[in-house]
């Protein structure tokens, strides 16, 4: 009798060939799923397709809806610029912004960007200073560099204080002094607003942000300085006597950078 072909008869399973894993044939989809499965760990709302987690998307909507953050006025979002600033840089640069850091002065802050050739669309509007305003950040950034020479973290100034030099660069042709007087009052709440000033606890006393550095670098100080000299000539005006201070400091200026007005 003819013994049975064991190739035919043996319904046994065959063992698998060395080194073989019997789920790698779902390699290739579960690979396909990784980025998949790690914007779902991100993902806030129905059909969020964001890349950004819940601290990083807070600390972009913060710098663009603020011309700068700081650690002092938005701890958190500053921490997580920091932290994350490939991440942010590269989200701004999709809508043709950068992302500029300020380690020392712990201040960040958007510009557009600018390369030979190319003009690019912006979300920023150039925002121009007032003359109150121009007077204000040019006594601010030379007293908050005075202070801190002398060793002083902690700068603050009265408010009349600021009004009264404001009221010092009145043309003398200037008769309205109810309007200038609401020109210079108005100033000073724009820097509070935007944050170059803060409160205190006493109502007439408010306190230099450390941002007055990236928004006047000293180079850009000297030009507003000379622009007030000019604006102000033959009339004693006292911007004539931050000229030597400034003239030293810029002698250790070896590199700044101008941070435009922008919303």
């Amino acid at each position: 009798m003819l013994e049975p072909n064991p190739s035919e008869t043996d319904d046994r399973p065959k063992e698998a060939p060395s080194g073989y894993d019997e789920q790698s044939s779902a390699t290739g989809e579960d690979l396909s799923d990784d980025s998949d499965a790690d914007r779902s760990t991100l993902a806030l709302f129905s059909g969020d397709e964001g890349g950004l987690s819940l601290e990083q998307r807070r600390a972009l909507v913060c710098l663009m809806r603020n011309k700068f953050v700081s650690a002092t006025g938005n701890p958190a979002e500053w921490r997580a610029i920091r932290e994350h600033s490939q991440l942010i840089k590269s989200r701004l640069n999709d809508m043709f912004l950068d992302l500029h850091l300020d380690l020392q002065h712990e201040v960040a802050y958007k510009r557009k960007v600018i390369s030979d050739g190319a003009d690019f669309p912006t979300l920023l509007q150039n925002t121009a200073y007032t003359r109150e305003e121009t007077i204000l950040l040019v006594y601010l950034r030379h007293r908050y560099r005075v202070e801190q020479q002398a060793g002083h973290d902690d700068v603050t100034v009265d408010r009349q204080e600021l009004l009264d030099y404001i009221a010092t660069f009145r043309p003398t042709h200037a008769t309205d002094r109810s309007r200038d007087k609401g020109r210079a009052e108005k100033a000073v709440d724009n820097m509070v607003a935007s944050r170059v000033l803060t409160r205190t606890n006493d109502a007439d006393r408010l306190r230099i942000s450390s941002v007055i550095a990236v928004l006047l670098p000293l180079a850009r100080l000297a030009e507003l300085h000379e622009w007030l000299i000019a604006k102000n000539r033959g009339q004693g005006s006292p911007a004539e006597d931050l000229d030597t201070d400034i003239d030293d400091e810029l002698q250790v200026v070896e590199d700044a950078v101008e941070m435009e007005a922008l919303g």
